[in-house]
């Protein structure tokens, strides 16, 4: 990183406008005791699918996957760490990297595995992002909403007529998009 004068609008400066290679060595977050033993080093920059602990906040004591990165704004998602919205909705609550400690590295990438100096075998199937035999992953995304909702809909009654029968098939709930939000004009003026 380039070093910037010690003045603080300076300092900011470079914050706000560092390149994203940058950034991501601003990211760092401290390791945990025993991944301080293990790779000899202090802190590493955060990725994608590392395990950290929360430090402060309502959430602090939990170890959880980060979810994203978002460099741009120096944040990451967690995934379960949510912040419930006016409208009653769950949304992803954004944390700092001083809030967090790394419990479990992510060694999926050979570029990391080989920046930490760790050998293939000393590499364990949950580090690499496998689970072990036997475990199912599970089902996340769009696509296990799609599985899940057949099999909550209700089988069909067998002793209503075949007509009422097929409506209910042709009836089939569609989730439909809210309308996009229309601006409000002006009041046409009235006429005299």
């Amino acid at each position: 990183m380039r070093s910037s004068p010690h003045a603080p609008r300076r300092q900011r400066r470079a914050v706000f406008q560092a390149p994203i290679h940058e950034r991501r060595l601003r990211m760092t977050v401290p390791l945990s005791r025993e991944l301080r033993q293990r790779f000899r080093r202090r802190h590493v920059p955060i990725r994608k699918g590392d395990t950290v602990r929360i430090l402060s906040g309502s959430y602090a004591g939990r170890e959880e996957r980060v979810a994203k990165v978002w460099r741009r704004s120096y944040a990451v998602t967690i995934e379960g760490v949510t912040l419930k919205t006016a409208e009653e909705k769950l949304k992803p609550l954004t944390l700092k990297t001083s809030h967090l400690v790394i419990t479990r590295l992510n060694l999926a990438d050979p570029w990391r595995r080989r920046s930490l100096h760790v050998r293939e075998e000393e590499v364990t199937p949950e580090e690499r992002g496998k689970l072990p035999e036997g475990e199912a992953a599970p089902a996340t995304g769009p696509a296990a909403a799609t599985d899940a909702a057949p099999s909550a809909a209700p089988a069909p009654n067998p002793a209503a007529d075949d007509e009422e029968d097929a409506a209910d098939v042709d009836e089939a709930p569609a989730t439909v998009a809210p309308p996009p939000k229309r601006r409000r004009s002006a009041p046409a003026p009235e006429a005299p």
